[in-house]
């Protein structure tokens, strides 16, 4: 089937094959609104120059069940380690319970040079402690990707064993992003602000990146959508996720 956007226009062959596949995994369709704010954001994306780096990501909202959440939008489908139905809220996402619940993202912390590598998360509800997003379980392992929260902040590595204390701010309905496109400093962006930190690169570890679990603990915030992959622009992505949740939420009755 071939989505037919507004008049004199049709969706994205990226963003129809995702929507069907959702579909498919839901067993329904899913309101235009919703339809419209994936494509325009898979086309904004591509615009920004930006969608080939993701490669591995998953929206995990707008959706109409979890299995449909799970569907990947770029890349292999996560695995779910006991999340159920009622953990799933369309317009927030997916939340945790900081006991036994967590993805697999299924992709490696090193299919990814070591020096061009972003990790991105859309918080809809903030984890006062715990590695929303992590690869590596040895707290020392060198070559770690971390996003931990605390209650006001964030504790990240990327590709180091080295950790940034206390950076951004921890608050909802947040994009949460870190990006290396050099060996000498990674980029952090949280609350709609980026900065710039000194951060030596070292051999990615080979694990898995999970999300609300790392180094045995789990975590509970809410998360709309992840992304993993090459080094990008976190402010232009930022825009594309925030407005893709945004109008998500503006769609669903």
């Amino acid at each position: 089937m071939t989505l037919v956007w507004r008049p004199g226009f049709q969706f994205d062959a990226d963003a129809s094959t995702y929507i069907e596949a959702v579909e498919a995994a839901d067993t329904q369709a899913l309101e235009t609104g919703v339809r419209y704010a994936i494509n325009d954001f898979v086309i904004g994306c591509k615009n920004d120059g930006i969608w080939d780096a993701i490669k591995a990501s998953c929206i995990l909202a707008g959706a109409r069940t979890l299995d449909g959440a799970l569907v990947p939008l770029v890349g292999t489908a996560p695995t779910n380690f006991n999340f159920v139905s009622g953990d799933y809220n369309r317009e927030t996402g997916l939340k945790g319970n900081g006991s036994n619940k967590y993805l697999d993202s299924n992709r490696a912390n090193d299919a990814d040079p070591q020096d061009s590598n972003h990790n991105a998360l859309y918080v809809s509800e903030t984890a006062s402690t715990g590695r929303l997003l992590n690869s590596g379980e040895n707290g020392s392992e060198s070559g770690t990707n971390t996003i931990a929260a605390t209650p006001a902040k964030f504790n990240v590595r990327n590709r180091s064993s080295t950790t940034l204390l206390n950076i951004g701010n921890n608050v909802n309905n947040s994009f949460v992003a870190m990006n290396r496109s050099t060996s000498s400093a990674i980029e952090f962006r949280s609350a709609g602000t980026t900065t710039t930190h000194t951060l030596l690169s070292s051999t990615p570890t080979s694990e898995p990146i999970t999300l609300y679990y790392g180094n045995g603990i789990y975590t509970d915030p809410r998360l709309a959508f992840y992304s993993i992959g090459e080094s990008l622009d976190l402010a232009a992505l930022d825009t594309r996720v925030s407005n893709l949740i945004t109008a998500i939420g503006a769609a669903i009755p």
